[in-house]
């Protein structure tokens, strides 16, 4: 026990709150900030574990991140001697076991209280965090500002089951692994007390205890000891709400019943649907308490999809729902019906980081997916409804972002930088056409197929029996337009939807467009979305931040005639590239992956010639764009923050980061001068469009402007005495071109940028500019034989052209030698090719695999730099620190989804 006037650092204890197993509580004041505060000083099994301190502290940093008016706020963490202690906000009030000893609470107290947990729930959930002990106990009722939820997922009391499961449990561990149990028996789900890992449905279940006590004031699941306890979590039922309080509404009973479900499976399967429940309830006000009309057909259905999947293990979806999924629709709209499925397969899911990686469908008969099996090969698989197991299609390694043609006979998929088809039945794989580096295509009803070609660039269209493609979209320059991408054809194929966007690193802010081939233009129709795709319901859907939103629309108008609203939370996205998890049949079903907005964050190593990768900076972020200085002890980045794109500099031996720009929201692909003082980086600075800029790479002095103009400019490479800079320009008529611009004068007197002019301005697409080391040759990509490939040109002209890479290659990087350039694959591998010149003359060898490591993909960003001793890479990799999603082998389905639509999105005038 602490007595008061104790300092625990600069916080001074006024008074003991409480005590318990976990600790203890005491009211402090803080002497810094002179507010009052909560100390819990943490018991001795965290302090003097180091395991466990780490796991604590882990958490802290994660939990410090919540912020939400029903959640205790965790302030501080600190050490004072051998004593740890976590600093909270002071909740004045009582805990809701406190006030449950005077007997339950009234209903409508029931009510809002659900309703303000929940929220609190899905804001922790959203961020990864599961509290794991939800109890009254942990639940602060306070006069002004409603329920708050405390001790959220910190210093909670882990024991190990015996060999009986039933005897006393006494014994800690410090993690919560696998045959562990974190929590309290009353209100522990029965997957925790078998000892696997708790997840947010875990809560849920504790949730409904939670509930189920407010609103009768008797436990769940009671008993005279913690054996009898166990056993009744783990195999028996609570006595009907109804029994002991007669007027519980017969809709807040199932929602708590749902909660308290055995199977995890059968739980609510996030806290925004279960709020959403409880807010229907609170609204439908007396009229929850009698049944609905459709009451007893949705119980029955309900119950129908649950013996399903119960029967099938969540393994098959068999030719039942097959049934229930082409039965026509009743009169009265059916309510919908979610269950989760595995694949049908031993491979899991790949790829989920750009297009839907599964797919229905469109007469809702047939699942594809792409996966990787046991051989770590990525192949695209097909599974038929009414059948158990899925077939994986030969000559499909490398698929991605696959597609469904309109009757349903063929996928189109993407690999090895070509768009391609194969029969669902299998056979021989078709090549189309070249696609360098798609995002996403479309399979119109007139045998033409819409896609992105690459990641800069508009709409092109080729029949699906292959040819030549041709453009149907341009990037408007007037507004800054980088990419188009996501297509989706409307039925009759004269109007297609897709995701347009000023940003290649956030498209939570695109756009949502239309093109129409009467008026030839596409037109802007919602604002703040990616992967839009139209419903014969009448509805756009689209992503953001792991969210499906629906709006209805006006096909004929093409144009929304309502507002949007969010309809199914935790679909699987990236908002890094607006790629999305979710398809859906013409019959009303929705099928998607469960997940969240994908963390970008990604760490920096070195990678040598053997494949080793060794810690740079192990710090997660959201890095791109990599550059190492000429005196090979700096790095060079722009780090993506929100919404803001910012360069920074890294000193590994100083283990400093320092931010360069604070001006624009959009700063990328720096590029040093080749004495280290300067750094040029691209900037969309006060509203212009995007030119080159510079900075002092020590941070002095302001940015300065180096280009102005109507064009699209990104930095390329400095020649090497400095008075040349290389860049690409996406000019009118011929896309990216590079294009030189000299640099006169000198720190002293000042600097003089010239006019760019151009360099290779071709129809194709030529970027990432890289001068040679003795100035003579410029490297770069070019799309102009099809498949993307680094090319050598003589610097500055004219003379040959020599084609370096094969089977494609971007981001050309020489080495100081003077004897090899290096340049990344397709899948983000370093091939390195020797070279000799003499005059005008160019010869480059056969490539070959510098290193046999991959590292993360990052689309067009630059995700390797060379360093100048030629011998090793700073590469982008997912690190230990990061956050890796697990395995998927599962989909969700919503059955009737489109009835559901209609109901929380209705049809605007």
């Amino acid at each position: 026990m602490l007595n008061p006037g104790t300092k625990l650092g600069p916080y001074e204890i006024v008074a003991p709150l409480g005590a318990g197993g976990m600790g203890e509580v005491y009211r402090a004041r803080d002497t810094r900030l002179d507010r009052n505060v909560a100390i819990k000083v943490l018991p001795a099994q965290v302090t003097y574990d180091a395991e466990r301190r780490e796991r604590f502290e882990r958490e802290a940093k994660a939990i410090s991140a919540l912020n939400h008016p029903h959640i205790c706020t965790l302030h501080d963490i600190g050490r004072e001697g051998d004593t740890d202690f976590l600093v909270m906000e002071l909740v004045e009030g009582q805990t809701l076991a406190a006030r449950l000893e005077k007997g339950p609470l009234p209903s409508d107290q029931v009510l809002r209280l659900g309703l303000e947990i929940s929220d609190a729930l899905d804001k922790a959930h959203r961020l990864g965090i599961i509290h794991r002990d939800l109890k009254p106990g942990n639940i602060m009722l306070t006069p002004r500002n409603g329920a708050k939820l405390l001790d959220f997922g910190l210093a909670k009391p882990v024991v190990t089951p015996n060999s009986a499961a039933t005897a006393m449990l006494t014994a800690s561990k410090p993690l919560t692994k696998e045959g562990t149990i974190v929590g309290t028996f009353q209100y522990m789900a029965p997957e925790q007390l078998e000892g696997t890992e708790a997840d947010a449905r875990s809560d849920f279940f504790a949730f409904g205890a939670v509930l189920y006590e407010a609103a009768t004031g008797k436990k769940a699941f009671e008993g005279k000891t913690t054996a009898s306890v166990i056993a009744a979590v783990l195999a028996s039922e609570p006595a009907p709400m109804s029994s002991l309080q007669p007027l519980t509404p017969p809709a807040f009973e199932r929602v708590v019943n749902t909660c308290l479900a055995k199977d995890p499976d059968e739980r609510f399967q996030s806290a925004h649907d279960l709020n959403l429940q409880l807010r229907w309830i609170a609204d439908a006000g007396t009229q929850a308490g009698v049944p609905a009309p459709v009451a007893s057909h949705r119980k029955n259905r309900e119950r129908t999809a649950w013996v399903i999947a119960a029967v099938l293990g969540l393994t098959t979806i068999t030719a039942i729902i097959v049934a229930m999924v082409r039965a026509p629709k009743p009169v009265q709209p059916a309510a919908s019906v979610r269950l989760n499925a595995e694949l049908g397969t031993d491979a899991t899911l790949s790829d989920t980081t750009y297009g839907a990686s599964a797919i229905l469908s469109l007469d809702g008969t047939r699942l594809a997916f792409v996966a990787v099996g046991a051989d770590k090969t990525r192949r695209l698989y097909v599974r038929s409804l009414d059948q158990m197991q899925a077939t994986v299609l030969p000559g499909t390694e490398g698929a991605r972002d696959p597609f469904f043609s309109p009757d349903s006979q063929w996928i189109a998929f993407f690999a090895q930088s070509k768009l391609k088809k194969i029969s669902v039945q299998g056979g021989p794989v078709v090549t189309l056409c070249d696609a360098l580096d798609d995002r996403g295509g479309s399979w119109g009803d007139d045998g033409s197929i819409v896609f992105a070609a690459g990641g800069l660039e508009g709409l092109s269209k080729v029949s699906s029996a292959g040819g030549k493609p041709e453009p149907l979209t341009s990037l408007n320059q007037q507004t800054g337009e980088l990419t188009h991408r996501w297509p989706q054809v409307l039925p009759g194929s004269k109007d297609v939807i897709f995701t347009a966007s000023t940003s290649i690193v956030q498209f939570d802010d695109a756009d949502i467009a239309v093109y129409s081939t009467f008026s030839g233009k596409p037109k802007t129709v919602l604002h703040g979305g990616s992967y839009a795709r139209y419903l014969p319901s009448g509805h756009l859907v689209y992503l953001r931040d792991g969210t499906l939103f629906a709006v209805p629309f006006d096909i004929k108008r093409l144009d929304v005639t309502g507002q949007p609203a969010p309809v199914v939370e935790g679909v699987a996205s990236n908002p890094d590239n607006g790629g999305a998890q979710f398809s859906f049949s013409d019959s009303g079903t929705l099928l998607y992956v469960a997940g969240s907005a994908i963390n970008a964050d990604v760490s920096t190593y070195w990678m040598d010639a053997a494949g080793k990768f060794t810690p740079l900076r192990e710090t997660p972020g959201n890095y791109n764009n990599l550059a190492i200085s000429p005196d090979g002890k700096r790095l060079a980045m722009d780090i993506t923050n929100g919404n803001r794109i910012d360069i920074w500099v890294y000193e590994w031996e100083r283990d400093t980061l320092t931010r360069l720009t604070f001006a624009g929201d959009s700063n990328i692909r720096p590029i040093w001068t080749p004495d280290g003082q300067r750094i040029v980086y691209g900037s969309a600075e006060k509203g212009a469009m995007a030119n080159l800029w510079w900075i002092r790479a020590d941070g002095g002095g302001d940015a300065q402007r180096l280009t102005e103009g109507k064009e699209r400019q990104v930095p390329g490479s400095w020649s090497p005495d400095g008075k040349v800079f290389a860049l690409f320009q996406n000019n009118p008529g011929t896309s990216w071109d590079i294009m030189t611009m000299p640099v006169e004068g000198s720190e002293k007197t000042g600097w003089k940028p010239g006019q760019p002019k151009p360099f290779v301005n071709t129809s194709a697409t030529e970027v990432y500019p890289a001068f040679s080391p003795d100035g003579r040759w410029i490297a770069y990509y070019s799309n102009e034989s099809g498949p993307g490939e680094i090319y050598v040109r003589p610097f500055p002209g004219p003379g040959g052209k020599w084609q370096v890479s094969t089977g494609g290659g971007v981001m050309p990087e020489w080495s100081r030698n003077g004897k090899e350039l290096f340049y990344r694959t397709n899948d983000s591998k370093i091939m390195v090719v020797s070279y000799t010149s003499s005059g005008d003359s160019f010869h480059a060898d056969k490539p070959r695999l510098w290193s046999p490591s991959q590292f993360t993909d990052r689309s067009v960003m630059k995700n390797f730099s060379l360093h100048p001793d030629g011998k090793r890479f700073a590469v982008l990799k997912a690190g230990k620190g990061d956050t890796t999603p697990p395995p998927i082998n599962k989909a969700s389905f919503i059955f009737n989804f489109f009835d559901e639509l209609r109901r929380k999105v209705p049809a605007g005038k």
